[in-house]
């Protein structure tokens, strides 16, 4: 069985917008510290999967299609910058109240791509900025990287929580057993 990296997208890969969304690439920018946790990963035979909530389609605020030329975009970014980019792409357009399976914190997304790929989720990392993301890794089995100001009591489901992506790395490098 394979291993993933399975990642969020706004606040992990590239910088948040507040109180909008990334509509269009020249929105896009990204967080320097994901290019070696994504280099690592790949080193080291992982999956890099990104798993995002796109709720903006829900909305009207943008289409499928400007997404998915967003995530061209920062995958040939990636491949430009470090040689490689993202093996799979999960999103979910569904709005919040939606209460969709697919839509983090339910874990619909990542067991998709664990079907998919043959991932030994026990073997892989949640990777995220928001509550959503660790409980959907915990609920599908991964371990949990929780990026902000939280708490352990705040977020059981979190293995690590840690205030910067930058820290992400040492995570993955001293817990490489796991």
């Amino acid at each position: 069985m394979k291993k993933a990296l399975f990642i969020d997208r706004d606040g992990i890969v590239n910088k948040k917008i507040p109180h909008d969304y990334v509509k269009k690439i020249e929105e896009f920018s990204f967080q320097d510290e994901i290019l070696p946790i994504l280099q690592w990963g790949k080193s080291r035979d992982y999956l890099l999967i990104l798993i995002t909530n796109q709720q903006g389609i829900g909305k009207g605020i943008m289409s499928e299609s400007d997404l998915q030329t967003i995530h061209q975009h920062m995958n040939s970014i990636l491949l430009d910058k470090i040689g490689l980019c993202f093996d799979d792409i999960y999103f979910c357009p569904d709005l919040a109240e939606s209460e969709s399976f697919r839509r983090k914190p339910n874990p619909g997304m990542l067991l998709e791509a664990i079907e998919k790929w043959h991932i030994n989720p026990q073997q892989s990392w949640m990777i995220g900025d928001s509550i959503s993301d660790a409980k959907a890794g915990k609920i599908s089995g991964t371990h949990t990287i929780l990026v902000g100001n939280y708490s352990a009591e705040q977020v059981p489901e979190a293995d690590f929580i840690i205030k910067d992506l930058q820290d992400v790395l040492s995570i993955l490098e001293h817990t490489k057993g796991q």
